[in-house]
């Protein structure tokens, strides 16, 4: 396989594991309109959490489920900060971020933990096209049940707490509880992305989770931008291609030579562009449609001039 072919599977490979954390961010930021950066402290606790169970010898489904379950107490955090402590929900969650480092080093002991000598979750599936097809399987189970999830009623409160939290909250729904329950779920994927990638990547590092809400907005905006979000399914589906497509920008980007610290701003201007040319392109819309009633106000008014005049 060519260097190129080789990059662009890995590149894949990788998209799916972080779809996950894409979803997770779809979660926070546009179902419950809640910018929440919990998500690059979070991140890394899925993988410090995963790569201590690993290499202390329990088994690496216990330790993927610890992690899942260490980053929604990470999310219940942060929401219990925002709601009981009337703190600004962006503010919330830079306090989890900076408060989740100094955990995420008592957890992990030190900066980095190796797991290339370890057998992990992935292990049985390393190598060609059944990676792919195990975990892009996985990746759209996840999915289907977050689907199912935002349909039954504690999904519908949710929904509605994002659109119109007065609204919901005159129909006695508490929206406290809501807003608690979604970030927490949100990070939970985000934490389960993190322990999958570093069993993925052969390690656990303290800063593997820096700029990762960047990159899940990434692959959340490019997924809306390309393939739509009219309903919840279709949305979702877009953040897992998005995700991979992503990736794969990525691979092609560093094969043309750009130089790797500069993957960062790489990423930021993908966002920008992608924020800002909808809206750009729906501006120019209305301006367009502004001059064609405009146009056809001043052609009726002509008309009905001529009509006056030949009476």
């Amino acid at each position: 396989m060519s260097g190129f072919m080789l990059a662009m599977q890995k590149s894949v490979e990788l998209g799916v594991l972080y779809a996950l954390m894409a979803l997770g961010v779809y979660l926070t930021f546009r179902i419950l309109d809640f910018p929440d950066l919990t998500v690059d402290g979070s991140f890394t606790t899925g993988a410090a959490i995963a790569a201590l169970c690993i290499t202390s010898d329990i088994s690496p489904w216990i330790g993927t489920a610890l992690a899942f379950l260490g980053g929604g107490l990470a999310g219940m955090m942060t929401g219990i900060i925002h709601t009981k402590g009337k703190i600004n929900p962006l503010l919330s969650g830079i306090l989890m971020m900076i408060a989740l480092h100094s955990i995420n080093l008592r957890i992990m002991g030190k900066a980095n933990i190796g797991l290339m000598n370890s057998d992990t979750l992935l292990t049985p599936i390393t190598g060609g096209f059944l990676f792919l097809i195990v975990m892009g399987l996985f990746a759209v189970l996840v999915k289907l049940a977050l689907d199912w999830f935002l349909r039954t009623e504690v999904g519908l409160s949710l929904r509605a707490t994002g659109n119109n939290p007065r609204m919901i909250r005159s129909f006695g729904v508490h929206t406290d509880t809501t807003i608690v329950a979604g970030v927490s779920l949100s990070n939970a994927l985000v934490a389960l992305s993190g322990a999958l990638v570093a069993q993925y990547q052969g390690f656990a590092d303290i800063q593997s989770g820096v700029g990762m809400i960047v990159v899940g907005l990434a692959s959340v905006i490019i997924g809306e931008a390309i393939f739509g979000h009219r309903t919840i399914a279709r949305a979702t589906f877009a953040v897992l291609l998005g995700a991979v497509l992503y990736r794969v920008i990525v691979a092609i980007a560093l094969q043309l030579q750009m130089n790797a610290t500069d993957l960062k701003l790489f990423t930021a201007l993908i966002v920008i562009v992608a924020l800002t040319v909808p809206k750009m392109r729906r501006s120019a819309n209305q301006r367009t449609m502004s001059r064609q009633r405009a146009m056809q106000l001043a052609k009726g008014g002509q008309s009905d001039a001529a009509s006056e005049s030949g009476q």
